[in-house]
C-alpha cells in the first residue's frame, strides 16, 4: 500500500497524532476533531497503528487492525491510546514528548492465508511487506510490517508472533487462522533523544 496519502495529508496526519498526545497531558482525553474539517482521503474509514519511540526504544504502540471510523479520528484515538493506555509502558509524561517520534501505519484490509501448515504459511510470506494477524479460540496477535527489522527471518517472525498471541512457538491447529496486511507508514523526522 504505498502512497496513498500525498505529503500533506501526512503531515496533517502526523500533527494530529501529536495534538491528541498533547491534549491527554492537559485534559486526559483524546483530542476531538471533526472528520468534516478535512479532506475525504482522512475523512474515509481506516484502520491505523500509532507507534511511539524515544530514541531507538519503543515507548508505546497502539491500534486498530479493522477500519472501523474515518481514518482521522483513529489516529486522534490511537495517538493518545499509544502514550497513555498501553500497559507495557507508564503514560507518557509531559518532560518527555518533545523525544518522542511518532510514526503513523495505515492498514490495508487483511485478506486470510490459506495454508494447512506452517510451512505454506512461511511459504506466501514476504519479508518486509507482510504484516500478519494470528487467530485461534480467542488468542490473537499481530506484528506490523516494521517488526521485520528485528525478526527478519520467517520462521523467527511467525513464531515470535505465537508466542505474543500467547501460544507455543510449535503451536499449529486446523482452527488457526493467518490473514496479511501491508502499511503505508510515515512517521516524523528522527529526533535527538
Amino acid at each position: 500500500m504505498k502512497g496513498r496519502f500525498n505529503e500533506t495529508e501526512r503531515k496533517t496526519l502526523l500533527h494530529i497524532a501529536r495534538a491528541s498526545i498533547e491534549t491527554g497531558l492537559r485534559e486526559k482525553r483524546p483530542l476531538s476533531v471533526n472528520p468534516q474539517d478535512f479532506p475525504a482521503s482522512l475523512q474515509a474509514l481506516g484502520a491505523a497503528f500509532i507507534t511511539l519511540s524515544k530514541g531507538s526504544r519503543l515507548r508505546g504502540c497502539i491500534g486498530h487492525l479493522e477500519a472501523i471510523q474515518p481514518l482521522v479520528q483513529d489516529v486522534a484515538e490511537n495517538a493518545f491510546a499509544a502514550a497513555f493506555r498501553d500497559p507495557r509502558f507508564p503514560p507518557v509524561r509531559e518532560d518527555e514528548l518533545p523525544r518522542i517520534r511518532i510514526e503513523i501505519s495505515v492498514l490495508s484490509p487483511a485478506t486470510p492465508l490459506h495454508a494447512h501448515s506452517e510451512e505454506e504459511v512461511l511459504a506466501q510470506l514476504v519479508p518486509g511487506q507482510d504484516g500478519l494477524i494470528l487467530e485461534d479460540r480467542g488468542a490473537r496477535g499481530t506484528f506490523l510490517p516494521s517488526v521485520w527489522e528485528s525478526l527478519p527471518e520467517p520462521r523467527d517472525f511467525l513464531r515470535q508472533l505465537k508466542r505474543k498471541a500467547g501460544l507455543p512457538e510449535d503451536y499449529w491447529s486446523d482452527h488457526l487462522r493467518i490473514s496479511r496486511y501491508h502499511t503505508e507508514s510515515f512517521g516524523e523526522k528522527l529526533l535527538d533523544a
